[in-house]
């Protein structure tokens, strides 16, 4: 497995990093393929946070704890991550074909930060470019689940590779909305 280590703000000593590697490593018995995981250590208020992304063949998990200690910090974010292939492994396998864990594949999107300076004019701080892979709509909640965002952008394979995109409803559930053929 691969390991990145971001800092924030803060120098994380060397048994810190060993710690993690250690307990990040441990993950990568779930898959066949290669890994790659990034560490992003930081500090909030006076409290640690780390943020662990794990990915494999283009599907993404991601989980974030802040806790008093930075090494309760990472053993928190490992065993979410942990809870979340097992959940989904288990849950692609029964929908989709074998091995489908590591075939499936996904863009890593998160949605640009936009804030309204003026009632006319809207200032775009963040642009990020991904490329969409055909998948059905429920391996799209299933990503979006996974990155914990509140809408993911995909090729609907059920709709002839149409642009669609799924989004968590406030009242519970969740929506599709797919481009109409112009």
């Amino acid at each position: 497995m691969k390991i990145k280590f971001i800092e924030k703000k803060l120098q994380v000593d060397g048994d810190v990093r060993a710690y993690s590697e250690k307990k990040v490593s441990k993950l990568d018995k779930f898959f066949k393929s290669e890994s790659e995981a990034v560490i992003t250590y930081s500090t909030e208020r006076g409290r640690c946070r780390a943020e662990v992304t794990l990915s494999n063949n283009g599907m993404y998990y991601r989980a974030s704890e802040l806790t008093s200690d930075m090494r309760a910090s990472v053993d928190s974010c490992c065993g979410s991550i942990e809870r979340q292939i097992r959940k989904n492994k288990t849950r692609l396998e029964k929908k989709l074909r074998e091995g489908a864990l590591e075939d499936l594949t996904a863009p890593d999107f998160i949605p640009a930060d936009a804030e309204e300076d003026e009632p006319d004019s809207f200032e775009i701080v963040r642009t990020k470019r991904i490329s969409l892979k055909p998948m059905t709509a429920e391996e799209a909640v299933l990503q979006m689940n996974l990155l914990e965002h509140e809408f993911f952008v995909f090729l609907n394979q059920d709709d002839n590779d149409s642009f669609s995109v799924v989004y968590k409803r406030r009242n519970g559930g969740y929506g599709l909305i797919s481009a109409d053929d112009v």
